[in-house]
This record gives structure tokens, sequence and C-alpha cells, in this order.
């Protein structure tokens, strides 16, 4: 499992499905839009609510990001948030490299 792969802690119930873990992908602008850059740095819960639909393997919907245990939104935010560094600023970073 790499970086951008998150392991829930409590996975998502999807009809017959249970999605136990979420692949993340970097991000581009356009996916991005309607949102504040520094909103996604700072690990707003409405641009992550926003924004993980866009990046998720399996997309999820809104409606499941919603409902996402909030360790595995926390989780999922730092993720993306580390996305948007420079690969020379990720070594200082508090967000895992992307």
């Amino acid at each position: 499992m790499n970086e951008n792969t998150i392991q829930l802690d409590a996975p998502i119930q999807r009809g017959e499905t249970k999605i136990e873990t979420i692949e993340l992908r970097r991000p581009g602008a356009g996916e991005l839009r309607g949102l504040k850059l520094a909103d996604v740095l700072q690990l707003d819960v409405d641009a992550a609510i926003k924004l993980l639909p866009r990046l998720s393997m399996p997309a999820l919907t809104e409606e499941e990001t919603k409902r996402l245990d909030p360790a595995d939104l926390l989780q999922c935010a730092t993720v993306v948030a580390g996305f948007l560094l420079k690969k020379s600023a990720q070594q200082d970073s508090p967000f895992p490299a992307a």
C-alpha cells in the first residue's frame, strides 16, 4: 500500500460492497475549481468534502464523504494537502509526500 492509499478505520458500506481503502490521486488545477487553496491546506472540512469525491478511487459520493469517520477524513485531507506542496517543500512538511 502506498502513502496515497488510506486504510479506513470505519469502512463505508455501499450496497453489498464494503469500501475499506481509498486511493487518492494528485488533483489537476481544474479539480480544485470552486475551492480556496488555503482552505485545502488548512484541512477545512467543507473543502475536503467537496474535493475528495473528485480524487478518490473508488470514487466516493459527497454523501459518503460526509459520513466518513473524522479520523479517516483527517487522514484523507492531510494526504490531499501534501499534494499541493512543491517537492522541495515536502521534506520539512507535516503532510506526507505525494
